[in-house]
């Protein structure tokens, strides 16, 4: 995009401000300025001031393939999982692109140090969950590790520098998650610096369209890879490429599998899976009414029992042929940093302005259907939010010695 282009765009879209200051500019910040504003995405941009739509169709249960049902046919399950990993038809995709910033680091969340007697990071932890799966396969899967522009660089070099934590290099793909523009209260956009646009990643739901741009969906078909097993990085205790959950997905016919776990209480702050005239959606707590999340069943258990723990398997085929769709995409209030006119970097204390996102749990509905699966909590939800308190790096240790991790 050319100057003069990128001028006449943006005084269409009122937008001239971001051009202010640009002879001011090197060369490389002038290039990298109209790159970011020829990727805006307007349609998004122009959500501001616009109610989100709510959809408030009918709520169901969906019955969920439980912890005694796993049980019992376990083998049938593990024996399935484990055929579509040595036939090569399952990866893993790391969702990596946070910052340790609400838990002390200014690195990557995956660098968390999470050891108390010697040295244990996040992403090690990980590794090796995904390598107890390896071994019992007795075959390797290809890892995707999704960054983001702010983590990307120091992320591929912590991987090299503790030699991808025993994990075959050839095996570990890097790829950045797409950036949205921010804008203030006005729908104006924010520059965080005079030669650059404020931008934040576009959310977890972005994950398989990332991938895509960063052209690994050849990979993908290059490999024969069917399945994929999505995972946060701050669930240190998850089982990945779990041989059970992808058997009983597969056996299912489903599009896709999400592992859940159950409530501790009716009013638990986690989203809970369920069906939306009768598609399978991710229903957040504040949305159930009281009756809804204290119903139970004949047996007295709760009806809305399950929460989602960012862990899903999708059908790559499935993947792609919703890719073409447009994802819901969410407007959050949020503390954006910024520079004003006289280019003075502020660093607000409160919301300033909005962010856009898109959610994993959207994706799930894209799907059409799933099968939830229960995991065992104390087993395999050992969350790192914060420092201290209820899902923290405390309470992460705690579970981990309790499952006989070594820290």
């Amino acid at each position: 995009m050319t100057y003069e282009e990128a001028g006449r765009l943006l005084a269409v879209k009122g937008q001239e401000h971001v051009l202010v200051g640009f002879d001011s500019l090197s060369r490389q910040e002038q290039e990298n300025l109209l790159d970011q504003i020829a990727r805006i995405d307007w349609d998004v941009v122009s959500m501001v001031g616009e109610k989100e739509k709510q959809s408030f169709g009918e709520i169901s249960r969906l019955p969920a393939v439980d912890i005694d049902e796993i049980e019992t046919r376990k083998s049938e399950f593990t024996e399935a999982g484990l055929a579509a990993i040595r036939q090569g038809k399952v990866g893993a995709v790391l969702l990596a692109g946070g910052m340790g910033t609400r838990l002390g680091l200014d690195k990557p969340k995956g660098e968390l140090d999470i050891g108390i007697n010697r040295p244990l990071y996040l992403f090690q932890r990980l590794v090796m969950n995904l390598q107890e799966v390896t071994e019992m396969a007795g075959t390797t899967l290809p890892l995707y590790v999704m960054t983001s522009e702010k983590n990307d660089a120091e992320t591929r070099r912590f991987f090299a520098e503790n030699n991808y934590f025993g994990y075959p290099e050839e095996e570990v793909s890097f790829y950045v998650q797409e950036m949205a523009a921010a804008v203030d209260y006005q729908g104006k956009l924010l520059k965080e610096a005079p030669g650059r646009l404020a931008t934040s990643p576009n959310g977890n739901g972005g994950w398989f369209s990332s991938l895509a741009k960063a052209g690994l969906t050849e990979d993908l078909h290059r490999r024969g890879v069917e399945w994929l097993n999505v995972f946060a990085v701050d669930n240190v205790l998850q089982r990945i490429a779990d041989p059970s959950f992808v058997g009983a997905t597969i056996l299912s016919g489903k599009n896709s599998g999400s592992k859940v776990v159950r409530k501790v209480d009716p009013y638990e702050k986690m989203g809970v899976i369920c069906a939306k005239d009768g598609v399978p959606a991710v229903v957040e707590y504040y949305e159930l009414t009281p009756e809804m999340a204290e119903a139970r069943d004949e047996k007295g258990n709760l009806i809305y029992a399950f929460g989602v723990i960012l862990n899903y398997l999708f059908s790559v085929a499935k993947l792609e042929e919703v890719m073409a769709k447009k994802m819901p995409v969410h407007v959050v209030e949020k503390k954006i940093p910024y520079i004003d006119a006289e280019g003075n970097y502020h660093k607000p204390d409160k919301p300033n302005g909005y962010k856009f996102e898109t959610l994993a749990v959207d994706l799930v509905a894209m799907m059409e259907n799933t099968l939830p699966y229960e995991v065992i909590r104390d087993r395999e939800f050992a969350p790192i939010k914060n420092l201290h308190g209820v899902d923290s790096l405390d309470s992460a240790r705690e579970l981990l010695e309790k499952n006989g991790v070594e820290l």
